[in-house]
Formats: C-alpha cells, structure tokens, sequence
C-alpha cells in the first residue's frame, strides 16, 4: 500500500467569507460570555465576545478612517498585550493584510523586510523596534481609541484572496513572507476534531505571547470561534507562573512548546491540576520522556501536531485517538496527505517527504514577492514540506528528521543562512557556521563556530548577535575553530559542527 492518506476534501469554505466574521461569531449567539481572560497572579483582564467584537470592529472603521483600504498591507510591531489580536483582526474586517512580526526583531532586521513588503502602514508600541521609514505609524494609545468607534461592516468576498501574512525562516538568509487566505481559518475546524479536542466549554491557556502564530491561532482563534474562553498569561511572567495559573483559572486545555513542558517538570514542583483535561504541543518535535513524565505529573496526556507556517497543523493525535509510541498521530479528518518519493508516493513503511495536497484550504497562497509564488515545493498535486517522514500500515506519521538544516529555537523554525549573514561581518571572523545542538536531554541551543586570527571575547560577540538578530535567534555558545567542516568540494558540512560542542563539553 502507499503513503497516502485521502479521506476526500474537506466542506468546501462559504462563500461569500470572511476570517475574523468565521471568529467573531459568538458575539451575537453568547455576547456576554468570557472569550478571553488575560490572567495573572494578581487577577485577570476580562473580555467578553461582545466586547471583543466591538473593539476589533470599532479598530476597523478607525483604520478605514486613516486612509487605509482593502488589500493594504499593515505592519504590527506591537508588544505582548491585547492591542495585539484586535489590531489583528481589525484589519481582516475591512480587508486590510495584517502582517505580524515578532517584537523581538531588531531594527536592522524589519528594515529587510520593508522592500518587499512596502507596507500602507505600522501599528507601532514605541518601545519595539522599527527603523526609518516613510510608512505612517500609528500608535497604540490610538488604536485604543479606535475601540469606542462605531463598529465597521464585515468585508465579505472570496475567501481565497489573501487575509494575512506571516514570516518564515525557510531556508533562505532572509525571512519569506508567506501570504495566507481568509479560508486558512476554515481549514483550523479539521484541527478541533483531529487534534484540539476542543468544545465550547473548554478554558484554553496557552502559554505562548499574543504575538506568535501558535498563541494567535490555536490560543485564541479556535477558543473564540467554538465559543470557548482563552486564556493568556500576562506578559514576562516566568515559568514558574503557569502550573499555579492552570489550577487557579482552572484550564481544562493547556497548549505551548514542548520546552515548555520541560522546565514546568524541571520545577520540581507538585501539579495538581483538577480541572485539565489534557495539553497541546506543536513548534517543534515534542520528545516521549516528555509526554510521559507530564502523563506521570499531573494525569494527563498531550497531544502533539505537526505543521508548518506555510499549512499550520495537518497531522495530529487527538484525545478519540492517541497517537501510537514515537508517532505524531494521523493526517486530521478533511486532509490529504503523502510520503513522497522521487517517483512519488512511497510504500508504507518507507522513509521519504511529507507532503500535504495543494487543495488544502490551509496551505498559502505562496510567498510575496516569488516568481514562482510555490517556489518550486509543488510535485504534481503535493506541497513538499521539506521534512522527512514515514507512513505506518494504518496510516499513522512518524517524524523522522528535517530535510535541510533548518534550526528550531523555543518552537521558531530559524535559518542558519539568516543568523550566519547577520553575524559574517564582525570584525575579527574570517568565516562562521552556526547550528543547534543538543546541550542536554530534549534540550537544544543554537550554537556558533567561528574562524579567525584569534579566539574574541564571547560578552563582545554576544553583543554584536543582540544587536543585529532577534533573541531567539542569537546563538547562545561561540566557538573559535581552526578551520569549518567541509566536504571535499569545500561545502560547508554543517551537521558535523556538533563535534566542536562535544569535544569540549562531552556529548549530551
């Protein structure tokens, strides 16, 4: 038998549509109940799907009022608050293409993307960083403001024209910007089903920022849509925080990264969680000691997805079907996917390519600013992932291993060709490499290895990494070597960089 798994396509996306209409639909049906709870030590923020609605609308017609029109890009450079969902899907209403980015980015690295992007506008916090530009920017104190405005009608059309943008490492040394439809949200129902296990009376923490695609996504858009209530930590509040949050906001779904999972077991700490019902993982392979010392800890298992940011999740266990041991679970209900060959499907059992159909209503509509908006991923009817799977006799996906040498740091898939360019210009590195390595069990960091007249202080190249590359991707060791591993045609043998790391510090 081969590697494919086609239940048929999925219920076909209404028509006329629109993204934050498909969310915000519990606004009439249960306007006073809670949809959102920022919460905290000291109590939490409240919001109900009225609310919600009159705020993300009143932020709509605001928009519109400042010159903005449908198909405009706009740019979100705000912090981890709730400006941050609600400029969002303001913009969805009226047809603007919200663009949100990591407040994390330098300077130097949003200006890259500025080019390409050509934004109509920025929603900007003056304490996140943007460069010069002629865009207009638009403040947070204003778009509060907006909220009190009269709410702006739904923009409906056709739910395949692009609704938002998000960016991605690839495998470039620049970010891809990847252009999404309105029908992406659509395609999240088949996630409630085969992965979420999500209903209206649920109480989902999610323990990522307003600000990353996972928390937008599976912390808030899918709560609010099944009339569920999500629930967000405040912002910097530390680890430690989240088992006493669990119990006292009583959760009864709990989704974040599988390091997550890990420094909550390595408090050490007693998990009484009465009310959880079982968590969620995605970002990035979630490790079996892990799944299994939380089962241990507090009852309850975890569910783990896999997807990408150009088709979200499309393989998953779910609570009506775990997966079997070192599986992520099954291709969800509605979607058609393969393990593909160089002749295409391979037999079951075989390793090769995850690859998802080019009809699903989830996958992008391509990359801005590409000749070839697929950049050449497509194989006949396949979107090729890039990672490396292998299909059981009863359909069930194991992860086998990525197929480039992309790196993943706290649940952000990140290029080394990004990091390696950002870092190739201080003074005193004649060549540099940088790559993830396992520096303890399930725990990896990226690391960097550098050629050069003489070691450099490792606080001076820090520094220069935080000046010029996001947190999450500056690497956390530098390295001075005598020469990069290469192969004998001189190509950069990346993989083998973790021997330098465990010469010195012995293999994790």
């Amino acid at each position: 038998m081969l590697s494919v798994v086609d239940t048929g396509p999925p219920p076909p996306c209404p028509a006329p549509f629109n993204m934050a209409a498909h969310v915000l639909i519990h606004a009439e049906s249960t306007p006073e109940r809670i949809a959102l709870a920022v919460v905290g030590p000291r109590g939490a923020e409240e919001w109900s799907h009225a609310r919600l609605a009159a705020a993300v609308r009143g932020t709509a017609t605001g928009l519109l009022e400042r010159g903005l029109g449908p198909g405009d890009r706009v740019l979100l450079r705000l912090g981890n608050t709730v400006d941050f969902p609600i400029a969002y899907l303001g913009c969805i209403v009226v047809g603007l293409v919200p663009v949100p980015t990591s407040p994390q980015l330098t300077a130097r690295e949003v200006a890259a993307l500025l080019p390409d992007l050509a934004p109509a506008a920025i929603l900007r916090d003056p304490a996140i960083a943007c460069p010069e530009t002629e865009a207009p920017q638009i403040a947070p104190d204003a778009l509060r403001a907006m909220r009190e405005l009269p709410p702006a009608p739904f923009a409906m059309g056709d739910p395949g024209r692009p609704a938002y943008i998000v960016y991605t490492s690839g495998t470039a040394a620049r970010p891809r910007a990847v252009i999404h439809a309105h029908r992406a949200v659509w395609a999240r129902r088949m996630m409630h089903e085969g992965w979420c296990g999500l209903g209206s009376d649920d109480r989902l923490l999610h323990a990522g920022a307003f600000n990353w695609t996972y928390t937008m996504g599976t912390g808030l858009m899918d709560p609010w849509h099944v009339g569920a209530t999500a629930l967000i930590p405040e912002a910097a509040l530390p680890v430690d925080a989240l088992p006493d949050l669990l119990k006292r906001y009583e959760a009864t779904i709990f989704a974040a990264a599988p390091g997550i999972y890990r420094k909550i077991l390595n408090l050490g700490t007693s998990l009484d969680l009465p009310r959880l019902r079982h968590g969620l993982s995605a970002g990035e392979k979630l490790s079996p000691r892990i799944a299994a010392d939380w089962h241990a800890a507090t009852g309850t298992a975890i569910y783990e997805a896999y997807g990408m940011s150009e088709c979200s999740t499309f393989v998953s266990s779910c609570p009506a079907r775990p997966a079997p041991a070192e599986s992520l679970g099954w291709p969800q209900p509605g979607r058609r996917v393969a393990i593909l060959g160089e002749d295409g499907p391979v037999p079951r059992g075989t390793p090769g390519v995850i690859a998802v159909h080019r009809d699903d209503p989830g996958l992008m509509l391509g990359y801005l600013g590409c000749e070839d908006p697929m950049d050449g991923r497509l194989r006949g009817d396949w979107f090729l992932t890039g990672d490396q799977g292998l299909m059981a006799e009863d359909g069930a996906i194991t992860y086998l291993a990525r197929s480039d040498d992309m790196m993943n740091a706290g649940g952000y898939r990140v290029s080394p060709l990004e990091v390696e360019e950002a870092l190739a210009g201080i003074p005193g590195i004649d060549q540099i490499a940088v790559t993830e390595v396992e520096v303890k069990r399930d725990a990896r960091l990226i690391m960097a290895f550098y050629t050069g007249a003489a070691p450099l202080p490792e606080d001076l190249l820090a520094r220069h990494a935080a000046e010029r590359l996001a947190r999450y991707k500056c690497p956390r060791g530098f390295f001075h070597v005598e020469a990069l591993p290469t192969n004998p045609n001189g190509k950069l043998q990346r993989r083998a960089l973790a021997q330098f790391y465990e010469a010195r510090h012995g293999a994790s």
